[in-house]
C-alpha cells in the first residue's frame, strides 16, 4: 500500500496512534495484550506502545484500523505472532516500515494436544498461547529488549535492567504454579477452547471442549468423549472464558450437573480501565486451578 505513505504527511492522527511521534521516544506496536506488556514493561520511559487489538476484543479475527494502521507505517519496531492474527499479518507485510519482531522466531512454540486427532480437532497446529508459560513470555521479553538496544543504542542498559526485572517476575510466578498444583486430586482442565496446553509443565491436562481457535465446532463423538471423561475423572468445573462466548461450555455444566468457573487465556484485557494486568491474571487462573482441581499447595 504505497498510498499509505503520502497519507502518513498529509492525515492528522487522533488518540493512541498519533501519540509522541515527535517527543523522542521509540514507537512501537503491538499485536494484542500480551505483547504490548511486554513491549510497556520493556520499554519502560523511552518507548511510546501501541496496541492494534482493542481491550474486550478477542484478537484472532481483528481487523487493523486506519490509524494502527498508519502506527505499524511509522513503527521502528512491531511485535507480533505470525499465525495468530491473519489481518494484522497481512497488514504488517504490506505497511510496516521498521524493525519485525515475530516472537515465533524466539520462543519454543509447542504443538498442539497429541489428541487432538482423535477428539476431533486438527492434529499437528502449533499452540499459539505461549504467553501462559511465564517462562516463554520472559524469552520474547528478553527479544523486545534486544531489538529496542539496537534501534536505541543510549538506552540500551535500561531495556536490559527492564527485561531482567521482568524475567524476574515472572519466574516467581512459574514458581508460584509449580507450587499451587504440585499436589492435586486432579490434573484434567474443561475449557472451552484449548488455549492451555502450555501448563502441562505443571501437570494439568487440557480436555476442550472446541479446538485451538475459539470458534472451532466440537464434534458429537468428541462431545461424547468428554462427557466420559468427565464421569471418570470427577471432574467438577467447566471452564469457560472471558473473552469468548460461555455458550458450549454452560450447556455441557448444565447437562452434567457441574459448576462453572473462568480461565482467562489472556488475550486482551475486558475493558480500557481494566485494573489487571497479566500477572494477577495469571494468579487468578492458579486460584481457579486449585479449587477446581483440589489442590493443596506445597510448602
Amino acid at each position: 500500500m504505497r498510498w499509505l505513505a503520502a497519507l502518513l504527511l498529509a492525515v492528522p492522527l487522533t488518540g493512541c496512534a498519533a501519540s509522541a511521534v515527535d517527543d523522542g521516544r521509540a514507537q512501537v506496536t503491538a499485536g494484542f495484550y500480551p505483547l504490548v506488556w511486554v513491549s510497556e514493561r520493556v520499554g519502560g520511559e523511552h518507548v511510546e506502545v501501541t496496541g492494534l487489538t482493542d481491550p474486550g476484543v478477542e484478537p484472532h479475527d481483528i481487523e487493523p484500523t486506519f490509524a494502527r494502521t498508519v502506527a505499524l507505517a511509522r513503527a521502528d519496531l512491531v511485535v507480533v505472532e505470525d499465525g495468530l492474527q491473519p489481518a494484522i499479518d497481512e497488514a504488517v507485510a504490506q505497511n510496516a516500515e521498521g524493525r519485525v519482531l515475530d516472537v515465533t522466531e524466539v520462543v519454543d512454540m509447542h504443538h498442539g494436544d497429541e489428541h487432538a486427532e482423535e477428539q476431533g480437532h486438527d492434529h499437528g497446529e502449533v499452540d499459539p498461547h505461549f504467553w501462559l508459560d511465564p517462562l516463554l513470555l520472559a524469552d520474547a521479553a528478553d527479544a523486545v529488549a534486544a531489538d529496542l538496544a539496537e534501534l536505541d543504542p543510549p538506552n540500551a542498559a535500561s531495556y536490559a535492567a527492564n527485561a531482567t526485572a521482568l524475567r524476574a517476575d515472572l519466574e516467581a510466578l512459574d514458581a508460584e504454579f509449580v507450587s499451587g498444583l504440585a499436589d492435586c486430586e486432579r490434573h484434567v482442565v474443561v475449557s472451552s477452547h484449548d488455549a492451555f496446553g502450555y501448563w502441562g509443565r505443571y501437570g494439568i491436562e487440557v480436555a476442550p471442549v472446541a479446538g485451538l481457535t475459539p470458534d472451532a465446532e466440537p464434534t458429537p463423538a468428541g462431545l461424547a468423549r468428554l462427557q466420559q471423561l468427565i464421569h471418570e475423572e470427577g471432574i467438577t468445573t467447566v471452564f469457560s472464558e472471558r473473552l469468548a462466548s460461555p455458550k458450549l461450555t454452560d450447556a455441557l455444566a448444565r447437562d452434567l450437573g457441574l459448576r462453572t468457573a473462568v480461565l482467562d487465556p489472556i488475550e486482551g484485557l475486558a475493558s480500557d480501565d481494566a485494573r489487571d494486568d497479566y500477572l494477577s491474571l495469571m494468579r487468578a487462573n492458579l486460584t481457579a486451578l486449585e479449587e477446581a482441581n483440589g489442590c493443596t499447595p506445597s510448602s
